[in-house]
């Protein structure tokens, strides 16, 4: 591997940048809003339990897109009830964006939101160390579990956090997206980065099984047009070939070698799909319904 590739990660404002095209292309958050609406009520059926409160823990809740979408059914499900919604999540510039979008938000009366500027490992060890670990009645963790050091760990944590009848949200990207198959094609090719871990749903079955917890899981397609990828020198397809291989400007950097059997696979059906002569990478997602124990 040459010495000059290093991590997306290591770049902020490109990280962002690169992020924000990710999202401009792909039908991400169209597959997350889709479940929202058709899924989540009759998940969420559980929740309330006659409660006159519901603690709900978002975990690396972003910018709060999807999280006050998630927030309005459970409004829906529940009218009246007041609700407790805190959230985990590292970035100032994220939790800002997150506050302004509250701001812009009618009928949000009785949500009272809560901001920790932490990890989720922050979280935990100041959980541990307090007399009194609060218990919740819906925890989500929305496509974060690729930046927690011990996954199982994290799981078994938040999971121990659940009231009786509550639920744990995991979506993430699938074991048979186009995702997998390059991380675990190219994963050892690519800049080592601690602060990220190429994990798909298949892993979190996999610690779920073995924890012996009962959850049920969704399939979310969706796809992201990679077209502009194979136009050598365009911006943003260089910007989105940064995204899909987590390293920063992938196209200047890496070896020819790598770089021309990376753009092959690409093209390749487990990975894509050509649609009227545009490429489509697989970008499915699975959601994963975590039961309480109790």
């Amino acid at each position: 591997m040459a010495s000059s590739m290093r991590s997306l990660l290591s770049d902020h404002g490109r990280y962002v940048k690169s992020f924000r095209l990710f999202l401009e292309n792909s039908t991400e958050h169209q597959c997350m809003l889709e479940f929202i609406e058709k899924k989540l009520p009759g998940i969420i059926s559980s929740i309330g339990n006659g409660r006159s409160t519901i603690n709900i823990l978002s975990v690396g809740g972003g910018a709060g897109e999807i999280d006050l979408q998630i927030l309005a059914k459970v409004q829906a499900k529940y009218p009246g009830v007041i609700i407790h919604n805190d959230v985990i999540e590292p970035s100032v510039e994220q939790i800002t964006n997150y506050k302004e979008r509250v701001a812009k938000t009618s009928n949000l009366e009785n949500i009272k939101f809560t901001w920790h500027k932490e990890t989720s490992l922050e979280y935990e060890s100041r959980m541990k160390a307090s007399a009194d670990m609060k218990k919740w009645g819906f925890i989500h963790m929305i496509q974060m579990l690729y930046y927690v050091k011990d996954i199982s760990a994290t799981i078994h944590f938040f999971h121990t956090l659940l009231e009786p009848g509550a639920k744990l949200l995991i979506i993430l990207v699938s074991g048979t997206s186009g995702w997998a198959r390059l991380w675990k094609k190219y994963g050892p090719r690519l800049p080592l980065n601690d602060l990220c871990l190429y994990v798909s749903s298949t892993d979190i079955e996999e610690v779920l099984d073995a924890a012996g917890l009962k959850y049920q899981s969704y399939d979310l397609p969706s796809n992201m047009d990679i077209t502009d990828c194979f136009t050598e020198g365009n911006e943003k397809g260089e910007l989105m070939l940064d995204f899909l291989t987590e390293t920063c400007n992938f196209s200047q950097t890496a070896p020819l070698d790598l770089k021309k059997e990376l753009m092959e696979d690409l093209k390749n059906l487990e990975c894509s799909k050509n649609i009227g002569g545009r490429y489509f990478f697989n970008n499915n997602l699975s959601a994963i319904v975590v039961e309480s124990s109790i």
